[in-house]
């Protein structure tokens, strides 16, 4: 298994934080991510900042700033704010940032315009880690994810791309091909979403599908092929140096167990 493999914590208090914290530490978790959605945004997503820069300060934490759930007043309060998390990030060295538009796009405030700003800074070396959806364009009809890509990335301030998660290799292989192929002499490094299959999986994404993620109906009918397919997906993201980053649950031993034993044994 791949020991940089990354895994998104998920919690809807600092009590829960807490637990899974120490879960992670039992089980020699070091990194790990903090999303910024649902519950953890604003309050909670700056109090998560402050309790484990103090009291779990030993784990690699890679933060998902969303411009729009942490928008503040307005466009220049917004940016300031995102401004001193970009400094203290650099200073204390505690994290990393991947920076995202969120699910609205605000106004004159999305990853785009905020990375111009941020290349107009005088004396502020940083990278940043950008969102990639690679189902856009075939799925969606949305036809902007590589224009997009080929402006963030000019700017200079990109170190990693993070992949968002879907069930079409071929059209994962056409992007990650791509990108490599724009970024050029760039070092980047590549992160790709992973989920376990389960039957509570499927029934939740059927019920209420995530905007914007592609999941194939032959993975939603029988979990026989989503399991085949995740053993594909993580032997790609093997072959082309991508760490997976679990999105599913993984709090308990029995769970984290099943996980390490899945990822050991792909094919």
């Amino acid at each position: 298994m791949n020991n940089n493999t990354r895994f998104e914590l998920s919690f809807k208090n600092i009590s829960q934080l807490e637990k899974k914290l120490i879960f992670c530490k039992f089980n020699n978790i070091k990194n790990i991510n903090i999303p910024c959605k649902g519950l953890i945004k604003r309050e909670l997503f700056d109090s998560t900042i402050n309790y484990i820069n103090k009291n779990f300060y030993d784990f690699n934490v890679t933060y998902h700033y969303s411009l729009y759930h942490q928008y503040s007043k307005n466009k220049n309060k917004s940016y300031q704010d995102f401004l001193d998390f970009v400094k203290n990030s650099h200073t204390n060295r505690n994290y990393e940032i991947l920076l995202v538009s969120g699910s609205i796009k605000k106004k004159n405030f999305d990853s785009i315009d905020v990375l111009g700003y941020l290349k107009e800074e005088k004396n502020l070396k940083v990278k940043l880690g950008i969102a990639y959806n690679p189902y856009l364009k075939k799925y969606y009809k949305i036809f902007s994810e590589r224009e997009r890509f080929e402006r963030k990335i000019s700017t200079g301030l990109i170190n990693s791309i993070w992949f968002q998660y879907g069930t079409d290799i071929k059209v994962l292989q056409n992007e990650v091909t791509f990108l490599k192929k724009v970024a050029k002499d760039e070092k980047l490094n590549l992160f790709g979403s992973l989920f376990i299959p389960s039957k509570q999986f499927i029934a939740r994404f059927k019920f209420r599908p995530w905007k914007e993620v592609y999941i194939s109906e032959k993975c939603l009918y029988s979990l026989e092929n989503f399991f085949d397919f995740t053993r594909e997906l993580v032997s790609f993201y093997k072959k082309n140096n991508i760490t997976p980053v679990i999105e599913s649950d993984f709090s308990s031993s029995q769970k984290l167990a099943s996980l390490y034993g899945f990822l050991e044994n792909d094919r």
